[in-house]
């Protein structure tokens, strides 16, 4: 998330410092140089920065927020790791150079990969 915010902000400042004409659009705002915009993004972070001191209830409810999606995603990753290594994890012997022989020596055993079977 912070990467995306992070990026967001360069890319906007990116944005401000090429010299693009925005057209004669209708409405009449002063265009923002990017000396400002980075005054304006700091007065901003630091605006964001006190934000636990003004409101407590709101930082202690982001943090609950991120411990939960932290949890979740530690789970997901976990069942990911379990799906693609199945039921049979750990119990097929790991193949190596001396099992399998060297390369096209036409070996007829059947090579395991733990859950997927090698083709043909």
């Amino acid at each position: 998330m912070g990467f995306l915010i992070r990026s967001a902000f360069w890319l906007s400042l990116v944005l401000l410092i090429i010299p693009i004409d925005a057209g004669s659009g209708e409405t009449k705002v002063e265009p923002v140089g990017p000396i400002d915009a980075f005054f304006a993004a700091r007065g901003a972070i630091q605006d964001v920065a006190g934000l636990c001191e003004r409101q407590p209830q709101v930082c202690e409810t982001g943090r609950a927020a991120l411990s939960t999606i932290g949890a979740r995603a530690r789970e997901g990753v976990r069942m990911a790791y379990d799906a693609f290594d199945g039921p049979e994890a750990g119990t097929a012997a790991p193949v190596t150079a001396e099992a399998t022989g060297p390369a096209g020596a036409g070996d007829d055993a059947a090579l395991t990969t733990g859950s997927v079977p090698a083709a043909d």
